[in-house]
């Protein structure tokens, strides 16, 4: 096989995953406006396993996270307050930080890492094992069966977890900062001047939007899976990266917005 052959192959196949990709994304909102206008039909009880297996599961996690992350951030941060004496600014720091952007983008990371690839994988072993056809034979539409429960369940368990993993990320800056002396009454006043309403729901609604693209990237992988040996291993992979990417553009064009409106 040339060159030339390789590159054009590599092209069409490239080409062909756009077009599967742009299909299942409006088979997606197809299927959302159908579950609006039919909430009595919509699988709660697959959403709530979902739900349990994204939150319940994915908390010890981030909450592990979220508190190495507030000690790091208050180590790093503090060494430079504390030469002009001001490391209680370390928490107002904190505070913005993790409720604005870190806490939505690193839970984010972490649930489309462990609850994405789980999406991938038992979406791709079903259609290997040609589940997906037998439900459309008994004229069950796959992407309502099986993928709106899941992207639904992310979507919800995603503030869940970025409130843990922010609560612990202040509770390691509160660690840090009490052995740098700092009394914790101090230290949370100025977490709680620092923290405004319209920070903590803009972090929630980043929450929300990046929980959606985890749940919708992990199920598209899995709907495409390929039914090959390493078909399940390959989609797996691919929600983890198409995730992470699709969240890291989303928060990237979020900042744009929130700094050309002034928010």
């Amino acid at each position: 096989m040339g060159i030339f052959e390789k590159a054009g192959r590599a092209a069409a196949d490239c080409f062909a995953r756009i077009c599967d990709g742009f299909a299942f994304i409006g088979e997606a909102f197809a299927a959302m406006a159908w579950t609006v206008f039919h909430p009595l039909r919509f699988r709660a009880r697959d959403c709530a396993l979902a739900f349990q297996r994204a939150a319940a599961g994915g908390l010890p996690v981030a909450i592990g996270i979220g508190f190495l992350l507030g000690v790091i951030l208050a180590f790093q941060s503090a060494a430079a307050l504390k030469m002009f004496g001001v490391e209680v600014y370390v928490a107002d720091m904190l505070a913005i930080a993790l409720f604005r952007e870190l806490g939505p983008l690193v839970t984010a990371i972490v649930l489309a890492g462990r609850s994405g690839s789980a999406f991938a994988a038992e979406i791709g072993t079903m259609k290997v094992d040609e589940e997906l056809d037998a439900l459309s034979t008994m004229g069950l539409d796959p992407v309502r069966f099986l993928v709106m429960p899941r992207v639904v369940a992310a979507t919800a368990a995603m503030p869940v977890l970025t409130i843990f993993c922010e609560l612990a990320g202040l509770a390691g800056g509160a660690l840090v900062l009490d052995l740098m002396g700092v009394p914790p009454a101090a230290y949370w006043g100025h977490v709680t001047g620092a923290s405004t309403v319209f920070t903590i729901s803009l972090g929630l609604a980043k929450s929300c939007l990046f929980g959606f693209l985890a749940g919708l990237v992990g199920c598209g992988a899995g709907m495409g899976t390929k039914s090959t040996a390493d078909g399940v291993g390959v989609a797996a992979t691919r929600a983890v990266v198409g995730g992470i990417v699709a969240i890291a553009v989303a928060d990237g064009l979020l900042a744009v917005v929130c700094y050309v409106w002034g928010l």
